[in-house]
């Protein structure tokens, strides 16, 4: 694993770094540019203008690693609130929700994750739209696979994610033939045992599972900003004779945006993962795990009084 992308996953869990971001006197203006901020209303205003613009939203009510019975519950209100806000104003048609299991109390119970998930998805239903499952680290994906079973049986249109990066993603691929799934990378630190290392190793893995995606009956939803992986995915569905709108691209929020504009104009979908909430910090750590290119702008931006 490259070291620096080490050392910000290891910041990710140091309430020392936390506190030293959290409150440097620029860091909120940095963070508005990944995250929609800290309110359900501030998340409907950033799906509006997107799809405005042409594209469609994921949100993410930030948190995770719930061990919290209130904690939980606050999670799945706000989610509730979110899709009321979505259908009262039109945007559920081209909006859904991602949901974090570890922040529903999985952790806590898999029953209580699994009747929160379901609330949460029947309240979508009931908005006109849809949920994904997020996929967190690899400790939890079996639980997770689990809970999206049950709840596929209630709401066949709930989307799962598979994390290239891991060993066993290809055979889940198959295993999961005929759903929507989110082909994304992963971000999270894993163990060599479970997970390649090499990012050419990575990227081979995300090619083979796009093909199989492709092959199969589901809808893909293929998450990258890497250029190349952008063009493959484009070429491989030509190849399996893909319809523009049998499958999707997503990108981050605030990462790429000229790139997302450019692939709705030339006809595809284009889904943003819109994050919000009080909960950032996590999020960002990982973002900037996945670039660490991006590290010198967060850190110019820390220092910066301009």
């Amino acid at each position: 694993m490259n070291p620096l992308r080490t050392l910000i996953l290891a910041a990710a869990g140091n309430d020392a770094v936390r506190r030293a971001v959290a409150t440097a006197p620029v860091s909120r203006d940095v963070v508005r540019r990944f995250v929609a901020g800290e309110t359900v209303a501030s998340a409907v205003d950033a799906t509006a203008d997107l799809v405005e613009h042409g594209l469609r939203v994921t949100l993410d009510y930030l948190g995770e690693d719930t061990s919290d019975r209130t904690v939980a519950e606050r999670t799945v209100r706000a989610y509730l609130a979110l899709l009321d806000q979505l259908h009262e104003t039109g945007l559920a048609c081209d909006a859904e929700v991602s949901v974090k299991l570890s922040a529903v109390g999985q952790a806590l119970d898999e029953r209580l994750a699994l009747d929160n998930a379901s609330r949460i998805c029947a309240a979508a239903e009931q908005c006109g739209t849809t949920v994904t499952l997020d996929m967190e680290d690899h400790t939890t994906t079996d639980s997770t696979l689990r809970v999206l079973a049950e709840v596929r049986r209630a709401w066949p249109a709930t989307g799962a994610v598979l994390q290239a990066y891991l060993r066993r993603t290809l055979e889940d691929c198959h295993a999961l033939e005929g759903a929507r799934v989110r082909l994304c990378k992963g971000a999270y630190a894993e163990p060599a045992s479970v997970a390649f290392s090499d990012p050419h190793e990575v990227d081979l893995n995300y090619v083979r599972c796009a093909n199989a995606l492709l092959a199969g009956s589901g809808y893909p939803m293929f998450a990258t900003h890497d250029p190349r992986l952008v063009e493959i995915v484009a070429e491989r569905a030509r190849w399996h004779d893909r319809a523009p709108d049998s499958f999707e691209f997503q990108m981050l929020y605030g990462i790429r945006p000229a790139e997302q504009a450019r692939l709705a104009a030339e006809g595809h979908v284009v889904r943003v993962y819109v994050p919000f909430g009080e909960q950032w910090y996590g999020y960002l750590m990982r973002r900037l795990a996945e670039r660490p290119a991006a590290v010198a702008f967060f850190l110019r931006s820390l220092v910066s009084r301009s």
